[in-house]
């Protein structure tokens, strides 16, 4: 579909779900979200997002990699059993193990039974300890129209504009978007806080500018609450210190100009926000940009994201991937 033409417009309840999961317990986090996906179903919903890794926050330790799914599993029958009762389309993302690797695989999943799939392409800094990127387009064509899938950092590179833009008529997006630590003491708090606040406003800022460049609506669903980890200091070896945070952003249903229809900030806690949307691509307010990133990102966060990106690389080939693979053949 060419950018310039528009497509049909087409009415929709949409609904977009902030969760508070549990690291590394499937079964307590899958109760909690699908006691919210059935609350947005009895609202009316036809198309409710659920966060990226909805089955389990990944903070960087161990007890993550019992998160890890076989293809066939329990949150994907939970979808389709609850897209079938309430005839919607639900989509979130969870760890999965094919192939003998490890992905963070997006699930789109139709009231027919009809399951997309995507693989998110890079994981963001200490994501890459728990699985590898995808090389799919995340395009989907179902009884909605083109669909396109994105999560987290996904929403802020120039590459994911290009692999939907002109393709869509909306895009079902997830985010695990945490910020600087708490627990490193009052002079890093204090050298922190202007990072902290760029990135808090990046975080809750990102889906309007995604979608005005796509020219579509925008779901966007979040985690809320605190969340324990390491930080792994050098690439080679399991040194780490440990990194309190909590996550930023914010659960929103976004217009093709930008416009903001509903929101919930990852402070307010666990939540449902929804919105009648119109499918259909309307042309973008904002040209692509050329550059790896959309917005401008600090120094600091870009090194941060290199550095975390390399550590937990090495620790993935290490051990993640074994782990990973182990706990999803119940090994």
């Amino acid at each position: 579909m060419p950018d310039h033409v528009d497509s049909p417009l087409r009415r929709v309840h949409a609904a977009a779900i902030q969760l508070e999961g549990v690291p590394g317990r499937v079964d307590l986090t899958l109760e909690r979200l699908e006691a919210m996906i059935v609350e947005a179903g009895e609202r009316g919903a036809k198309l409710i997002a659920v966060p990226e890794f909805c089955t389990s926050p990944v903070p960087m330790r161990a007890e993550v990699h019992a998160a890890v799914l076989p293809r066939d599993n329990a949150a994907v029958e939970m979808f389709r059993r609850l897209a079938a009762r309430y005839g919607a389309t639900i989509g979130g993302s969870m760890l999965i193990a094919d192939d003998d690797e490890v992905y963070n695989r997006y699930h789109l999943v139709e009231p027919d039974g009809r399951v997309h799939t995507h693989d998110k392409d890079l994981p963001t800094m200490w994501e890459n300890c728990f699985y590898t990127g995808g090389h799919d387009d995340g395009v989907f064509d179902t009884a909605l129209g083109g669909v396109g899938v994105a999560s987290c950092w996904e929403l802020i590179r120039n590459q994911t504009v290009h692999r939907l833009r002109g393709r869509i008529d909306i895009a079902m997006t997830g985010t695990h978007w945490w910020t600087v630590p708490s627990n490193w003491g009052g002079l890093a708090s204090r050298a922190l806080a202007p990072v902290a606040r760029r990135n808090r406003a990046l975080s809750e800022n990102a889906p309007a500018e995604f979608a005005r460049r796509l020219g579509v609506p925008v779901l966007q669903a979040s985690h809320c609450g605190s969340i324990r980890s390491d930080f792994l200091l050098t690439p080679g070896s399991d040194l780490s210190v440990p990194y309190e945070t909590e996550f930023v952003g914010a659960t929103q249903i976004v217009d093709p100009d930008g416009t903001v229809l509903a929101s919930r900030r990852t402070t307010e806690g666990p939540g449902i926000v929804s919105a009648d949307v119109e499918l259909g691509a309307r042309g973008s307010v904002t040209p692509m940009g050329d550059g790896f990133w959309i917005p401008d990102l600090p120094l600091l966060v870009r090194g941060y994201w290199h550095q975390q990106n390399l550590a937990g690389r090495s620790y993935y080939r290490r051990s993640g991937r074994t782990a990973g693979l182990r706990a999803a053949t119940g090994g």
